[in-house]
């Protein structure tokens, strides 16, 4: 079992930043790759960026140059970092983990970009 639990999410202005984290404890070892997903209202949970343990990325098209994914191995941690944040940018952002045969959620963070 993994524990998935995001952090950083919040009100922000178009054009403003938030850096969102996540914390994996558990069964970590196995991890091959984490990533964040979002989830608009009335929207499918879409793939926002990933990271493999290898340190590869990829993006969805819509956020590549404004978003950046890292993670601290030491922290068992993953990160995104969004800049000059769009009010299409609001979702419910969740963090998650593949291992084999297995993919763990976080609970999902709200991220709400609005004058």
């Amino acid at each position: 079992q993994v524990q998935l639990v995001e952090s950083g999410g919040g009100l922000v202005q178009p054009g403003g930043s938030l850096r969102l984290s996540c914390a994996a404890s558990g069964t970590i070892g196995s991890i091959y790759a984490m990533g964040w997903y979002r989830q608009a209202p009335g929207k499918q949970r879409e793939l926002v960026a990933r990271i493999t343990s290898g340190g590869s990325t990829n993006y969805v098209d819509s956020v590549k140059g404004r978003f950046t994914i890292s993670r601290n191995a030491a922290k068992n941690a993953v990160y995104l970092q969004m800049n000059s944040l769009k009010p299409e940018d609001t979702a419910v952002y969740y963090c998650n983990a593949d291992r084999p045969g297995r993919t763990d959620w976080g609970k999902g963070a709200l991220v709400t970009v609005s004058s």
